[in-house]
């Protein structure tokens, strides 16, 4: 074996391949890889994939996220067999990370060094060292394997020379969430490696067969299933692979992966994945054309304009909250709108109003309100919109022209308005889903909300909605058993006893204190499992990078019919907040830092990458002073999220399609959850989110 692995070393230093010049493809357990091992390969910047692996007694689920060029990230959920039985299925999840140390060049391999199950039970376990080379259709990996992907044993850890620290490996298999600290442990290591063939093109009685590949690998676990212990150890131990070689074939489409391959001397399995370049995603066609210029006519007295400028707004789908001619600017102020930036605002209202004004304007001032308050504001001189609908005006030179403004608040009081209130009201669908529940992978609730919102000027409003469970069996999850108070992981009782309830009603006012500074105030049943009175302050500099922000909240437990009930459990929580954008890749952080639903106090770390199409992915992690064994299962809390927006669709909105994947919903690091944060009611308004929007100046 050690001869062979010397071999493979020096074909890998051998004269180079291009290592992009085939896609890398995806394996079992959901990275870039062969079948069950992993090479120094990477999808394309940003990519994210999601798909399943079947084979017998283990089926495995995962999304995968590209989040920088030089980082793979893997989260996995496994129904496994029950190892301590024998029989029956229980779940499993991981978070596998894998970087690249180095590119393939003229003399060198690709290299990369990966952490497999690095916060999770620690059944899958395993680091790992791999190199990658290419020779046009061929690519060779060879790579070293450590804790579960060196249970083969072929000699002594290397790093024991170094320390008899890593002679030791604790085998601890828990509920899963701590972060391990056994890296590169254990007395022995095993060689991995294979090889993948990209198959020319070939000619079917269906048409032209691309994207496939042919792979063959030699695998460092010994390990079949959990029942043959871990370590390995010699023998024929119930559980232990009878082969380490695997095969496989795999066909990669523009969206879709699949493969098929035999592992292990014994299994057959199937591989199914979808992958979406986020910067560049699928989209549907507008609902609607995009309405044509209109030439400037103008006519008639300021207040017959406005009327008709409000007729014309209310067309485009906005509301006009004012019209007013100020020498050659004319000032307009329009709330909601299913646009996704200040850009495509003002070329929708500008189609909506060209018509109407007088020929002495020459600029139009836009100020955006969101849920009562001013959230943004520019000008931009009329003639710069109006030669982006022709071939010879661009975005970059309508933006050029463009002046940004602070968010001040009030509309101008000489200007034309219409007396309120407003009311709007929505039927939509909701799904509530629940990951990792140990006795099934996935909970889930369908239902249907039909709510409504009145504003009655000055900021304030009411909102309320009434929601009917239709489907699912979130009620059928397992009871908590959670030390701490019980606010998020009694979801199965909220489910169960409120079929039909009211998610939230409440009174609200949201307005601008000062330029930039904005503050809310709510009052009523907040969300779900909490009623009381929240309120928030944010600072949003608009030509920044950053923002504060500060929420107080005083709130009781709903009861679990989801009505006007409340439970014995009061708290008062709140943060600070700090929003920044970080200088690469799109990246935002988010830090907080006060006291959670549970009484505990701590911190939260969130990072997100925003991608030009409006998709954004990160991920977040809260510590509080809740002791990891007092948290329960999980450790502490967790998740990745995925946010699409829905003008990808076809339709006019600003709103996003949510997945938040949380390996286990228990109740320490737990915040309030509102309508209406500040954040989120005003980031679309800053300098930066503008100048990433400009493209919608062209829409």
């Amino acid at each position: 074996m050690k001869r062979a692995a010397w071999l493979a070393l020096l074909l890998l230093l051998a004269s180079p391949g291009h290592a992009e010049e085939v896609p890398a493809t995806g394996g079992d357990f959901g990275g870039i890889g062969l079948l069950e091992t992993r090479n120094a390969r990477f999808r394309e910047d940003g990519t994210l994939e999601a798909g399943g692996t079947w084979r017998r007694q283990r089926r495995f689920w995962f999304v995968n996220f590209q989040p920088l060029p030089f980082l793979e990230t893997t989260f996995r959920l496994t129904e496994r067999l029950n190892a301590t039985a024998g029989r029956g299925s229980t779940t499993d999840r991981a978070l596998d990370l894998k970087l690249r140390l180095l590119e393939e060049g003229r003399w060198t391999p690709a290299l990369a060094i990966g952490l497999q199950d690095v916060i999770g039970t620690g059944i899958h376990a395993g680091e790992y060292l791999v190199a990658s080379r290419r020779w046009g259709p061929l690519d060779v990996s060879l790579g070293l394997g450590f804790g579960r992907l060196g249970t083969r044993g072929d000699f002594a850890n290397p790093l024991t020379h170094l320390s008899d620290a890593f002679r030791t490996r604790p085998r601890e298999v828990g509920s899963g969430g701590t972060l391990r600290a056994d890296f590169f442990r254990g007395e022995e290591v095993a060689v991995f490696g294979g090889a993948e063939y990209a198959v020319p093109s070939m000619d079917t009685p269906w048409g032209a067969l691309d994207g496939l590949r042919a792979r063959i690998e030699w695998s460092g676990d010994a390990l079949r299933d959990e029942r043959g212990g871990y370590p390995a150890r010699r023998g024929p131990l119930l559980g232990r692979a009878r082969s380490p070689v695997n095969l496989g074939l795999q066909w990669s489409g523009e969206h879709i992966d699949a493969s098929i391959g035999f592992v292990h001397g014994t299994d057959l399995l199937a591989r199914l994945s979808l992958r979406m370049d986020p910067a560049n995603p699928p989209s549907a066609p507008p609902l609607r054309p995009l309405p044509p210029m209109p030439a400037r006519r103008g006519g008639g007295d300021p207040d017959e304009r406005a009327r008709a400028a409000f007729a014309a707004l209310r067309g485009a789908g906005l509301r006009p909250l004012a019209y007013e001619e100020r020498g050659a600017e004319a000032r307009i102020a329009v709330a909601d709108g299913g646009f996704r930036g200040l850009p495509q605002l003002s070329s929708r209202v500008m189609r909506a109003v060209n018509g109407i004004l007088p020929p002495e304007v020459e600029a139009i001032r836009l100020s955006w309100w969101q849920a009562g308050a001013e959230m943004g504001a520019l000008m931009v001189p009329r003639r710069a919109l109006e030669a982006v609908a022709t071939p010879w005006g661009s975005v970059e030179e309508a933006w050029g022209a463009t002046t940004l403004f602070p968010a001040r608040g009030p509309l101008p009081p000489d200007a034309f308005t219409e007396p309120g209130p407003h009311a709007e009201w929505l039927l939509e669908p909701r799904l509530n889903l629940q990951l990792g529940d140990p006795s099934r992978t996935l909970r889930y609730q369908g239902a249907v909300a039909l709510g409504g919102r009145v504003d009655f000027g000055e900021g304030f409003s009411a909102a309320g909605a009434v929601q009917q469970a239709l489907f699912g069996n979130l009620e059928r999850g397992l009871p908590s058993d959670s030390v701490l108070p019980r606010v998020r992981s009694d979801y199965a009782a909220y489910a169960r006893d409120g079929k039909t309830s009211i998610p939230g009603l409440y009174g609200e006012r949201v307005w601008n204190l000062a330029p930039d500074v904005f503050a809310r105030a709510t009052a009523g049943l907040l969300e779900p499992m909490f009623g009381g009175v929240s309120s928030e302050l944010l600072w949003r500099p608009v030509d920044r990078g950053f923002a504060l922000g500060l929420d107080l909240n005083l709130v009781q437990q709903r009861a679990t019919d989801g009505l006007f009930g409340f439970r014995g459990y009061g708290v008062a929580t709140g943060h600070v907040s700090l929003y920044a954008e970080l200088p690469v890749w799109n990246l935002y952080g988010i830090l907080r830092a006060g006291r959670y639903l549970a009484g505990d106090w701590g911190g939260t770390v969130e990072i997100g990458r925003r991608f030009d199409s409006g998709i954004e992915v990160g991920g977040f992690a809260t510590f509080t002073n809740v002791p990891f064994a007092r948290f329960g299962e999980g450790s502490f809390d967790k998740g990745i999220y995925l946010r699409v927006p829905l003008n990808l669709f076809g339709a006019d909105s600003r709103g996003h399609g949510t997945a938040l994947i949380r390996p286990v919903q228990r109740d320490g690091g737990q915040r309030l959850a509102v309508d209406n944060p500040l954040w989120e009611v005003t980031r679309a308004g800053r300098e930066d989110a503008v100048r990433r929007a400009i493209g919608g100046y062209a829409r």
